[in-house]
């Protein structure tokens, strides 16, 4: 009977302990719940429409101009029908000179080199005459530039060939290649306007020769147009391109070619609303050169339009239309 109350006794603390044990043990760590939540964002460009549908784009003129974005107001335009050509720039042959020995002769000095730029009767070379065995001068005969030389020092100069070429280039001839099926509305004194491709803008200048014949390899016709160059921007050698000016048309208003867009099926023009938005104004075209295009509704004379690089615009209203959704 003591032995069993005995094993009771155990059994009694053992479940005490235990129970003790869970009372003192620390509660369990529930972990947090999980909140899936957006930061709110302020993007650099929102897209809103205005009262008429049209999509506008918060974007500072600071933006912009990183971006290489150029404004220019809308505003009547002289729109020209013109007709493209390929040509290339020459000495002009009436003030070209070749400089030939009097006499034949061995080459004892050479004085001008191509490129220099020389007055009249200034020496180019001495040679010592085969006749006389003594030297004499050879002369420029004209102002100008050396543009060729034939000879070395110590070599025979010979009566018969060129030693040097002198040409006066202040003026340069362009010669245009004219399509065959160009040639009837093609005539002297037409205007033209030549772009040498280097940045400085177009050259203004008249036709005042029309080959009689053509060339058979490439079934075009020579123009000619005489140009002054003064601070020897023209270079003979050089190819250009050249827009033969056919008629005139003036329109009250206008925007430049790169100003025009489509979005969303639309044709449209970035128009500066307010201090800080631009408006994706729809508009209707007109006629169109290649500088400027007719406008002729959507868009009022005097309102400001980004007039170059509006694909930037185009871009940057995209990625604010992908934030807002």
């Amino acid at each position: 009977m003591k032995t069993s109350n005995t094993i009771i006794a155990v059994l009694v603390a053992l479940a005490a302990g235990a129970y003790g044990q869970r009372l003192l043990a620390p509660a369990p760590v529930e972990a947090p719940e999980r909140v899936d939540k957006k930061e709110d964002r302020q993007p650099n460009t929102h897209v809103e429409q205005d009262e008429h549908g049209a999509e506008r784009i918060l974007i500072s003129d600071v933006k912009l101009a990183a971006a290489g974005a150029v404004f220019a107001e809308a505003a009547a335009a002289t729109l020209s029908d013109t007709l493209s050509f390929n040509g290339v720039l020459r000495a002009n042959q009436e003030a070209v000179v070749q400089v030939t020995p009097r006499f034949n002769g061995i080459v004892r000095a050479i004085r001008k080199r191509i490129g220099d730029a020389v007055v009249k009767d200034d020496q180019l070379a001495s040679i010592e005459s085969n006749q006389s065995l003594t030297a004499y001068d050879l002369k420029a005969p004209i102002s100008g530039t050396v543009i060729d030389r034939q000879i070395s020092l110590g070599e025979y100069a010979s009566e018969q060939k060129p030693a040097f070429v002198v040409a006066d280039l202040s003026t340069i001839w362009v010669d245009l290649s004219i399509y065959r099926q160009d040639l009837k509305r093609v005539r002297i004194g037409d205007e033209v306007l030549i772009d040498p491709d280097d940045g400085a803008g177009d050259i203004r200048a008249n036709i005042s020769y029309l080959a009689p014949v053509g060339a058979s390899e490439t079934q075009t016709a020579l123009a000619r147009v005489v140009v002054a160059n003064p601070d020897g921007r023209l270079r003979p050698g050089l190819f250009v391109t050249a827009r033969l000016v056919l008629a005139k048309r003036s329109v009250p208003v206008a925007v430049r070619s790169g100003a025009v867009q489509t979005l969303e099926n639309k044709t449209v023009v970035f128009v500066r609303e307010g201090s800080d938005k631009l408006e994706a104004r729809p508009v209707e075209l007109g006629e169109a050169d290649s500088h400027f295009v007719e406008i002729r509704a959507g868009l009022s004379a005097g309102e400001r339009y980004v007039a170059e690089n509006s694909f930037v615009v185009k871009a940057e209203m995209g990625k604010g239309e992908a934030e807002h959704d």
